[in-house]
């Protein structure tokens, strides 16, 4: 099923409100020795999110959770939308990091901005990863304090509902399509497979010589 069945989504939002938070924060190095693709949702933010250490050994559900830790606040149990600050998902190209997100239940992430690679690997694991203007973020976060935060996502016409306040962002085509359909990456070059084809035409008449280059 994809992240955003019909392109749509509506959540409560947990507002992280930490810059630069990087991967090491978000999936520890510890749980990296794992083979597994899925199951990293008790250990998100691992180290901010429990009072005594953990590892791979660890009933996690036995934990002692620390109060202090947005992600603990009861009200904010099930939330699939988190709001950070700038740089979300910075150092380690570590993959691990997004699917504990998405393990988690979070289906989106609004930042003003991400590492690179973090970014790039939303997609592909069914997170979206949302870029707002810092002025945006710094207003979401006051009315946060407020109150919890909901939220209606549309990722086909690039508009986040706020109770009532309005905000656009941009996706590529491609992520749209890796979020809104059950496809992956290989699949979603496919649907481009008449540009594909059309660029090899015009290639080959182009540089005739090139394929007997290459089949020599």
């Amino acid at each position: 099923m994809p992240a955003f069945p019909g392109g749509r989504h509506s959540g409560t939002v947990v507002p992280l409100d930490r810059a630069n938070v990087d991967t090491d924060a978000i999936f520890p190095k510890q749980y990296g020795r794992s083979t597994a693709k899925c199951g990293y949702g008790p250990v998100l933010f691992d180290s901010w999110r429990y009072l005594d250490p953990g590892d791979l050994t660890s009933d996690h559900s036995k934990r002692r959770a620390n109060p202090d830790f947005v992600l603990n606040r009861a009200e904010l149990r099930g939330a699939t939308v988190l709001l950070a600050r700038e740089n979300f998902g910075c150092g380690s190209s570590r993959e691990h990091a997004v699917w504990a997100l998405r393990d988690y239940g979070f289906k989106a992430v609004i930042a003003p901005s991400f590492g690179d690679i973090f970014r790039q690997n939303c997609p592909l694991n069914g997170v979206a990863a949302i870029v707002l203007s810092a002025g945006d973020i710094d207003a979401l976060f006051s009315l946060s304090r407020v109150g919890v935060l909901t939220v209606a996502i549309d990722i086909e016409s690039g508009r986040i509902d706020f109770q009532g306040r309005e905000f656009r962002f941009a996706l590529a085509p491609r992520e749209r399509l890796l979020l809104t359909e059950d496809i992956d990456w290989i699949a979603a070059t496919l649907a481009h497979r008449e540009r594909i084809a059309a660029f090899e035409a015009a290639r080959l008449a182009r540089q005739p010589w090139l394929d007997r280059i290459l089949e020599a």
